[in-house]
């Protein structure tokens, strides 16, 4: 059990039946009376996103949870397939579970996976991934007064916006976090 106020973003409990990381908290202290925790946690299975306030004496479930490497092998129907590096076990991820990090997934790639009770509930990326650009407008010299962007299409399938001189068949660098250009490749 932890106490509401040890919570921090990136802890994971269980509640409501549930398994949930916490995405940001608040410690309110209001005048007389006692302080209160206010956090937003986001469902590790549906991806939904919920605020709770909680007293600073109560107390949830955290649940241990062990990050281990992966590679990503292939897409398969609704779902994604990765397989652990150590034990060459696969998994058959839901794509609801992977969610954004699947517009930066190459077959191949390392990625990190937490794994709770022998099953994958989410999957990280690596933070700065290369990706070759795969469709973008011509950059036309004179558009802009200072910098501009356009979008630009990558192999995963992810937009992101690149400066004009960047072309199609250049390979470049993108945050993951973010989903923006950091440079090329």
């Amino acid at each position: 059990m932890i106490a509401a106020t040890d919570l921090r973003p990136g802890t994971k409990v269980k509640m409501d039946g549930g398994l949930w990381e916490c995405i940001s908290y608040q410690h309110q202290k209001i005048g007389r009376g006692g302080a209160k925790v206010v956090a937003k946690f986001k469902n590790l299975e549906t991806g939904a996103t919920v605020e709770r306030t909680f007293n600073s004496g109560e107390r949830l479930e955290d649940i241990y949870v062990e990050t281990k490497e992966v590679q990503y092998l292939y897409p398969e129907g609704d779902a994604y397939v990765f397989m652990d590096l150590e034990t060459y076990d696969q998994y058959s991820v839901p794509a609801a579970t992977v969610g954004e990090a699947a517009k930066y997934l190459k077959e191949g790639m390392t990625v990190f996976a937490d794994v709770y009770e022998g099953r994958i509930i989410k999957i990280t990326p690596p933070t700065v991934v290369e990706l070759e650009v795969v469709e973008t407008p011509p950059g036309v010299k004179g558009d802009t007064v200072s910098g501009g962007s356009k979008p630009a299409t990558l192999e995963t399938g992810a937009v992101v916006q690149v400066p004009l001189f960047v072309n199609v068949g250049d390979v470049i660098k993108v945050d993951t976090r973010t989903g923006e250009y950091v440079g090329r490749g």
